[in-house]
């Protein structure tokens, strides 16, 4: 059975929120005078500017294509007002009227990537959770990684991180935290979460323990303005001191690195 456009809409819109593409929903909600869709008329419109339906096409439309794209990137709905009464453009679509469009985006969460599921790892998801961040947790003991240690996870995996990098690949809108148990492990980690498009990557550890790591990475061939971007020690200095203040410090500067972007 074919699908309405509206059953379209809706399905693309979940899948997005759910970890696919990102979508935005443009949507009339008020109208004044002849205008072409009615109210509650949807458009869902995807990265590449092609969409789902329409909301009256020609010039107007185009504009309103333009506005959703650009509430995807700035992750923010909002509501315009536009105007289909000018025919100095020569747009034949021109109907004489107005209408509002509320244009709104749907994505995924920004996810957290948790490397060690230690006593910080778990405060770090547990936090990252509450704020409504998407949570991801990674490490090669699989009693750390199971429900019952860490209930708040959306994604659980129990593994080496290459495999987990490749079964749940990292894009920008991915803060990656490492907390593992040793330099050693941060060394052979460091440079394949250095390769992917992350937005953040903090390692946790005091300056002497980053420094012999970071020897070792660079000594493997990884450049040192690529080891520059590193965020170490992990987290804003707030005089954290317990396993949750730690977690707080390090959920801080993750929003504070997406906020200055």
């Amino acid at each position: 059975m074919k699908r309405s456009v509206n059953d379209r809409i809706l399905t693309e819109a979940l899948e997005a929120s759910d970890g696919g593409p990102p979508v935005a929903i443009a949507t009339v909600v008020a109208t004044q005078g002849s205008v072409p869709r009615h109210i509650g008329t949807a458009m869902l419109v995807r990265q590449d500017g092609s969409t789902v339906g329409t909301i009256g096409g020609g010039r107007v439309e185009q504009e309103i294509i333009a506005d959703a794209l650009r509430t995807i990137a700035e992750r923010s709905p909002e509501t315009r007002w536009y105007d289909l009464r000018d025919p100095t453009q020569g747009d034949l679509g021109i109907c004489g009227g107005t209408m509002t469009v509320y244009l709104e985006p749907h994505m995924a969460a920004h996810t957290v990537f948790v490397v060690g599921a230690g006593h910080v790892g778990r405060a770090v998801v547990d936090l990252a959770h509450w704020l409504g961040f998407r949570t991801v947790v990674v490490d090669d003991r699989s009693e750390l990684v199971d429900a019952d240690a860490q209930p708040l996870a959306d994604v659980r995996f129990a593994g080496t991180v290459a495999d987990a990098l490749e079964a749940h690949p990292v894009t920008e809108d991915t803060s990656i935290v490492v907390v593992t148990r040793s330099h050693e492990l941060d060394a052979e980690i460091v440079p394949l979460l250095l390769e992917t498009p992350a937005h953040y990557v903090g390692v946790m550890g005091s300056r002497r323990r980053w420094q012999a790591t970071r020897s070792e990475i660079e000594q493997g061939g990884v450049d040192a303005t690529a080891v520059d971007t590193i965020h170490n020690p992990i987290g804003l200095d707030i005089g954290a001191e317990s396993v949750e203040e730690i977690a707080v410090s390090i959920m801080a500067q993750v929003i504070n690195a997406r906020a200055e972007a």
